[in-house]
């Protein structure tokens, strides 16, 4: 599975930490300072520089408690990077791929769903599971039982449902009694001495007797006193939803070795290690904007599911002409929420699931099995999920008709069109249920304006409240800062989504920006020249037959696992060896087989062509077959995954290298060129730039109007606060002429030698003393980088192939970058957040 740039990042970030995280623990247990003890996981967050301040935390022994939040916004990954994340956690601060992962989530609808993925070997999620376990990995529920052995042996990912502390006291909770079946874990009852023993290691335990009893006091055999044990590393979905102080107070009472929170609207003591925004979802096609609302005047609720059912039609046409097209198979839903659902509340003024079942039927021509109704009572989409699920080709479903039952944890891809037939007075619903239809079908654009956004009908709302309550559901799903792309539509705009206003080059800029032109990489073509492409000109160009695997034939592995097994043969300890044998032969799973092809789908998402793949795959494995003596196939078992990660890692590095030998061959060989070719080879400035309808727009920081921007305006949404820091700052240099803000996947790119083009922040312009107003002498392109990111992999990569197009710029002469361009400067720069000032003054006093 491809990760996303924003994925990449995340799992870049976690990893530092995790790094600093483990050294400073290690350093921790070799001096034994108690005072470090404290603040270790504090010193880790200031060493992986991370630009939020730490809230320690302490277990239920009192110890150091590592907690971070992976701050995702709906339809970001969350799961994905759950996995992802525990596979580090595993490698480099518990450093060992077995053990107890507590997963704990909310709500019934996100449990099933994900129970569901991580139980089903084909799934991506539990394949990440197993290559971080090396197969063995065991999935859970609160009623399971498990073993010492299995827990030694395997990945046990136990899931749980968070209990609301409100309503329920620890006592009450099944996790909490003594149910049986945990007895392996603990010492015999009579045997005190161990059981005080095993107190004063883990004060925290539950128990029965208080210390006046006769046999002392007596620890309760539960799953909760197990898990204290074991010492969890927890994985909180939805995190946010628990923080009171009695979820807080079971959740560090696990005695967890650390905690990760996933959330996309993290609580206010939360230690936010990643923040990924809305705009980077936007940016890599993960989510359908704009959203449009149509707010119907009529007051009857069937003209509004009239409109809406005309709506999805349309976009039914547009998806089949997609699929044509594509290959791509995509069934717009409609979502409609009623008011009332139980058999018993038919018949009042409120508006029943029943009542607009026969509406669609009888009135709109809807076959019966294209509508599902999903309620706390009657729940037909779990027939669905049975025999394929709604992306299923074969599923006939196109309505759903809730009341409350999706505004948590559902997810259809395939949910475009949400019908809200609640009293126009509530709001809230409508709030919760607006994330249910933001997610991209396969996380990729299809480029047919409909089935790229979203739609939501209701009928008599007031304007402005209705606005509010939709900006608010962006903010709670983590996409606050794409508020822009909420569009209020009247009645007759249903069918014809409304354009954003559009917003010209200033007058006093105009001429200078028409004769500015950039270059770009372009590969010769015959007898012209083309863009470069990076799957045509760098990949099929990679000779793999280069690739360097020696650092993975020389990899030293672990002997083949041995593990003591203790049989007893007195009578007392007979129960024993049954219940040891009888639970660890029903629970184990078998490890990874050593499969050359297994290994070769592993490699493929570096290495796309598959025989490549294998032949690496096959010759890594022949190597260790003929290099290693003894049990050579227990040996490989034992090492499997190992070997796939290490040889991931190599292949990773040779891939980088090589493509960028083919990028510095084809310039040496002038084959590529950094150039401007007429009117159809080069970038220019738009002429115009569109913010969506009712998005903030950009003003100083002291809220006057900016001055030197070169249109009339732009959309707050596009920027970050370090990138408005970045804007204020040049709206405030006498010698800056005029600065652009350079869209993402709209406006200037770079591209090198990587699949990803390099879309920089910002280009803008300065002016010396001699320059003639309305002209400019220098064009700079800048790209910023936060403070935490200033020497990672990804920032080295793009300053290399920044100082590449500087040089390349600098050695053309004008005909090659264009007359406009002449006796003009063109620089590329990668500048850090903290040396802002410092870098943009050097760049102005040249």
């Amino acid at each position: 599975m491809q990760l996303k740039e924003f994925q990449q990042r995340t799992l870049v970030e976690v990893r530092s930490y995790l790094e600093h995280l483990a050294m400073l623990r290690d350093k921790v247990r070799k001096i034994g300072d108690p005072d470090l003890a404290v603040d270790f996981c504090i010193k880790a967050w200031e060493k992986a520089r991370v630009p939020r301040p730490y809230v320690p935390r302490k277990n239920g022994l009192k110890e150091p408690l590592p907690a971070f939040c992976l701050k995702i916004p709906t339809g970001g990954g969350k799961t994905l990077l759950a996995v992802k994340t525990l596979d580090l956690v595993n490698m480099i601060y518990r450093k060992r791929k077995t053990g107890l992962v507590l997963w704990i989530v909310p709500t019934t609808q996100i449990y099933r769903q994900t129970i569901k993925s991580l139980k089903d070997r084909d799934h991506p999620y539990r394949q990440h599971l197993d290559l971080a376990s090396g197969g063995r990995t065991v999935i859970l529920e609160k009623a399971d039982r498990f073993t010492p052995l299995d827990v030694e042996e395997n990945l046990v990912a136990l899931m749980l449902m968070l209990p609301s502390a409100n309503r329920q006291t620890k006592e009450t909770l099944k996790v909490f009694k003594d149910s049986g079946g945990f007895q392996d874990f603990f010492p015999r009852e009579d045997d005190v001495k161990a059981q005080e023993r095993l107190l004063g290691a883990y004060p925290n335990l539950d128990t029965y007797e208080k210390q006046s009893g006769f046999w002392g006091r007596q620890i309760k055999t539960s799953l909760g006193n197990t898990l204290r044990l074991l010492s969890p590393v927890i994985i909180l979905d939805e995190g946010h939803k628990a923080y009171s102080a009695g979820a807080q107070e079971t959740l560090r009472g696990f005695n967890p070795s650390l905690l990760v929170e996933l959330s996309a609207t993290p609580a206010e003591h939360s230690n936010i290690l990643v923040d990924i925004t809305g705009r980077e979802l936007h940016r890599e096609e993960m989510i359908k904007l704009d959203l449009h609302i149509v707010n119907k005047a009529s007051p009857d609720w069937r003209d509004t599911l009239r409109t809406a059912f005309d709506k999805l039609g349309a976009l039914a046409d547009k998806a089949v002409e997609n699929e044509a097209n594509s290959g791509t198979h995509i069934r717009p839903i409609c979502l409609i929420q009623v008011e009332r659902t139980g058999s018993d509340q038919q018949g009042g003024k409120w508006i029943h699931s029943e009542q607009v079942k026969e509406h669609l039927i009888k009135s709109l021509g809807v076959p019966p099995e294209q509508i599902a109704i999903k309620t706390s009572e009657k729940d037909e989409l779990k027939e669905v999920d049975d025999t394929g699920g709604l992306l299923s080709r074969e599923c006939p479903v196109r309505f759903i008709i809730t009341k409350q039952a999706l505004q948590e944890g559902w997810d259809c891809s395939f949910a475009y069109v949400l019908v809200v037939l609640t009293n126009p007075s509530s709001r809230n619903s409508l709030t919760q249920l607006v994330g249910r239809i933001l997610r991209q079908p396969f996380a990729r654009k299809t480029h047919v304006r409909g089935l790229d956004e979203s739609y939501v009908f209701c009928f008599q709302q007031k304007a402005n409240a209705l606005l509010d309550s939709i900006r608010n559901g962006f903010a709670g799903e983590g996409l606050g800062d794409l508020r822009g792309h909420v569009v209020l539509e009247d009645d007759a705009g249903a069918g014809a989504p409304a354009e954003g206003e559009l917003f010209p080059i200033r007058e006093k800029f105009r001429e200078a920006a028409a004769k500015t032109i950039l270059p770009v990489f372009v590969v010769r073509h015959g007898r012209s020249w083309r863009p470069l492409s990076y799957e045509m000109d760098i990949a099929a160009r990679v000779d793999w037959g280069q690739a360097d695997l020696d650092p993975v034939l020389q990899l030293t592995l672990a002997g083949c696992e041995e593990k003591d097994v203790e049989i007893g043969v007195t009578l007392v300890d007979d129960r024993h060896r049954l219940i040891g044998e009888t639970v660890s032969t029903a629970l184990k799973e078998g490890g990874i087989k050593v499969d050359s092809v297994f290994m070769t789908r592993q490699l493929c998402d570096i290495v796309p062509n598959p025989w490549q793949a294998h032949e690496f795959s096959r010759r890594v494995l022949d190597h260790f077959r003929k290099t290693l003596g003894g049990d050579v196939d227990r040996q490989l078992a034992t090492n499997f995954v190992f070997i796939i990660e290490e040889t991931r890692r190599r292949l990773e590095s040779e891939k980088e290298r090589l493509s960028e030998r083919v990028f510095q061959d084809m310039l040496a060989a002038d084959e590529l060129r950094f150039l401007v070719i007429g009117k159809e080879i080069g970038w220019r400035f738009p002429s115009k730039v569109p913010i969506p309808k009712n998005a903030m727009r950009l003003v100083g920081e002291r809220g006057q109007q900016l001055e030197l921007l070169l249109h009339e305006a732009v959309s707050a949404d596009e920027f970050n606060e370090s990138e408005k820091t970045v804007a204020w700052y040049l709206e405030d240099q006498a010698r800056f002429f005029f600065w652009f803000r350079n869209r993402s996947r709209h406006d200037y790119s770079v591209q090198g030698w990587r699949q990803h083009k390099i879309y920089p922040d910002f280009i803008f312009t300065t002016r010396s003393g001699e320059s003639s107003f309305p002209d400019y002498d220098r064009v700079y392109v800048v790209e910023t980088k936060g403070i935490h990111l200033r020497d990672n992999a990804k920032t080295d990569y793009i300053r290399r192939v920044f100082d590449i197009c500087t040089k390349q710029a600098r050695s053309r002469s004008w005909n090659e970058l264009g007359l406009e361009m002449k006796d003009k400067i063109v620089r590329f720069e990668v500048i850090a957040e903290g040396e802002l000032e410092v870098r943009l003054n050097e760049m102005i006093s040249r």
